[in-house]
């Protein structure tokens, strides 16, 4: 490939070929998510490589992106390997997991029952993060953030001014949205009393790649510690699929099983499945309203029109939780009564 100084790739194929020995080697732009990392495929005659292209960093075991996929590797939880690393650039070169994600499996399906088995394969790998790796405290940085009050609340609030304030334009009084602050108080302070374990933060169906019948995990460099209902909530109240009751309480099942056989190998607290709802349902009305807060922030901060489709559904998972809690009713009335049930917002 012919580079200039003007072409973006020349610094790409300088570390592919310095990295790989060769100089027989095309690069292909991925099509990029929600974030600022940027992707890109390098190809050889025989084989592929996934580039990501992000801030430069120190490489002092403490970088995030490789600090958790070696911790997340130690408890044979399947992430990508690493082939080669340009920390000053900010460049890593990874294994390349193709272009199948667990969403778009999902889609393929017209009968749920069919992806049931790699949603449980999913939750295998849930359960290496929440357990096993919890239980290692050795050098993960994941340990030193968590979803505490203030993380919590910080995401309860990016909801409100993305969503109610900047996209819907919402006058509310001073009295309303200080009985709104409370509420988010209280949800968060509930979630940050719950037992605490490594969570993904991003669990959902594009960041579940499947690759030779395995799950293999990413977009993990954001790992703190929280409930284990923020994962599973990510994941089985997903923005970008649809999973239905029945599926969702069969991969729940399966989630407490699975846990109930890592506690009594370990010495774990049993937990009531009346218990689990509850904080799940109360976690559906934070994590859910997060996101709703970051597809339209995308909107508000670079008209980023892509992801207003998914707030509806996601907002409906939010009236859904909020119905069953009659001390959160000044939130859902907020809601219904300026339509936002209604909207669809594309």
């Amino acid at each position: 490939m012919q580079t200039t100084d003007a072409n973006p790739f020349q610094k790409y194929l300088a570390f592919a070929n310095k990295a790989m020995g060769s100089k027989d080697y095309k690069i292909f732009a991925l099509a990029g998510d929600a974030s600022s990392r940027r992707y890109f495929r390098v190809v050889s005659e025989n084989d592929s490589w996934v580039l990501m292209d992000w801030d430069p960093f120190v490489d002092d075991g403490k970088y995030p992106f490789l600090n958790v996929l070696d911790h997340f590797a130690k408890h044979k939880v399947h992430v990508p390997t690493v082939i080669a690393k340009a920390p000053k650039e900010g460049l890593v070169l990874l294994e390349d997991l193709g272009d199948l994600t667990l969403e778009r499996k999902f889609w393929e399906n017209q009968n749920q029952e069919h992806v049931l088995p790699h949603y449980k394969l999913a939750i295998d790998e849930l359960i290496k993060i929440h357990y096993p790796a919890s239980a290692d405290h050795s050098n993960c940085v994941a340990f030193g953030v968590a979803f505490d009050t203030d993380k919590l609340l910080w995401e309860m609030n990016y909801g409100k001014e993305h969503l109610l304030l900047k996209l819907c334009d919402l006058k509310m009084s001073s009295a309303t949205l200080a009985g709104i602050d409370k509420l988010f108080l209280q949800i968060c302070e509930t979630l940050h009393a719950e037992p605490k374990f490594i969570a993904h933060r991003d669990y959902h169906s594009r960041n579940v790649m499947i690759k030779l019948g395995k799950m293999r995990v990413i977009d993990f460099q954001d790992a703190r510690m929280g409930a284990i209902q923020y994962d599973l909530v990510s994941l089985l109240r997903d923005s970008y699929v649809d999973i239905d009751a029945a599926t969702e309480n069969e991969l729940i099942n399966y989630y407490l099983s699975e846990r109930a056989q890592y506690s009594r190998k370990n010495k774990l607290p049993d937990i009531s499945r009346d218990q689990f709802d509850h904080v799940y349902e109360i976690q559906t009305i934070q994590r859910c309203f997060k996101a709703c807060g970051s597809f339209s922030s995308f909107y508000n901060m670079r008209q980023d029109t892509r992801y207003l489709k998914y707030i509806h559904n996601t907002l409906l998972r939010v009236a859904g939780s909020l119905e069953k809690f009659s001390e959160y009713k000044l939130f859902f009335d907020v809601l219904n009564d300026n339509g936002l049930f209604e909207h669809k917002f594309v």
